[in-house]
């Protein structure tokens, strides 16, 4: 599956910075608002030691990681959402994206130009999420109008599914995101097929050292907004394996693998998500015809040397269609 990740935030604030960190990707980073008028789209390995080891103990011609998709979306502004700054052309860009991560300045004024002229990532945070809680307020009422003259045809879904969309609207209506509904809502299909923005989980990213991050920020971002955040000074060639990794925690991603001569590689899947959903990652008939799946965890083949030597100490399992699988399980699926 993929992966995909769209970094919003005012304009100025290191969007474009971080995109070029993660990705090396010369992208125009300037200091004046909307400098990103088109979608910057990066693809990211996942750092994985893990996938190097194996690598190395198969011998393997390839290593293919696996990859996040990042979207670097323009520079939004207060009235986003009505079509200010580059407006909602902009916001439809996340929309497809699984996750998204708002980059919040921390950092002191010096050179660089604030569009609000102070540095508030208090005031910051409410002006985005403003503007994504009412581009969603636009689909959802749109979305009320036809459901109503279908749901009374009798149809019992689109009743269901006006009752769970007028729950989003009174949300929004609360200035509340999305994502803090029940997953009966989320997961609605009807619900999903909207690719509202607010639903997504979102990660924040502040942008500056320790020190600048005040605790009235971390608890708003952990207490109120029920949310996660990852410090980094994005000026100073940030390391950003964790901004990865928290991105698979909150969507509750995990990585198994295959290893052998030809290729190592790491395939994301759902925590959760048993055998023959996981070899369907590997090829879609894989799914349908699974028959078993020799299952053993990657510290235990290298631990034991091999493929062999795991198999002679009784590390690897066979397991059936109910096997659900772990993070750093390596797995040979056997098919029809």
């Amino acid at each position: 599956m993929k992966l995909s990740i769209g970094i919003v935030g005012l304009p100025n604030v290191g969007k474009s910075t971080l995109f070029k960190a993660l990705t090396k990707n010369d992208v125009l980073i300037a200091n004046y608002p909307f400098a990103t008028i088109d979608p910057n789209v990066g693809v990211v390995s996942v750092p994985d030691e893990r996938l190097d080891i194996l690598e190395k103990l198969s011998k393997s011609a390839k290593k293919i990681p696996a990859v996040v998709e990042f979207y670097d979306i323009a520079g939004l502004v207060k009235g986003a959402s009505q079509g200010q700054g580059l407006g909602n052309k902009f916001l439809s860009h996340i929309r497809e994206t699984n996750a998204v991560v708002q980059v919040v300045r921390c950092f002191g004024q010096g050179d660089i130009i604030h569009v609000e002229n102070t540095i508030d990532p208090l005031r910051d945070i409410d002006i985005i999420n403003t503007e994504l809680i009412l581009g969603d307020l636009d689909t959802v009422e749109k979305r009320i109008g036809k459901l109503e003259g279908e749901a009374r045809t009798g149809d019992k879904s689109k009743a269901k599914e006006l009752e769970f969309v007028k729950q989003l609207e009174k949300q929004l209506s609360e200035n509340k995101p999305l994502y803090l509904l029940t997953k009966e809502i989320i997961e609605n299909p009807g619900i999903k097929s909207l690719n509202l923005l607010t639903i997504k989980p979102q990660i924040y990213l502040l942008n500056g050292n320790t020190e600048d991050i005040s605790e009235e920020l971390k608890n708003k971002i952990i207490n109120d907004l029920k949310s996660t955040y990852v410090i980094s000074n994005l000026g100073v060639e940030p390391d950003l394996t964790g901004l990865i990794r928290k991105a698979y925690e909150i969507l509750n991603l995990i990585s198994f693998f295959t290893t052998g001569e030809d290729e190592t590689r790491a395939w994301t899947i759902i925590n959760g998500w048993k055998a023959p959903q996981a070899a369907g990652t590997i090829h879609t008939d894989f799914e349908n015809k699974f028959i078993k799946a020799e299952v053993v965890f990657w510290k235990d083949l290298t631990d034991t040397g091999g493929w062999n030597q795991a198999k002679q100490k009784g590390k690897i399992r066979l397991e059936g269609k109910d096997y659900v699988m772990k993070d750093g399980d390596v797995m040979v699926v056997r098919h029809g």
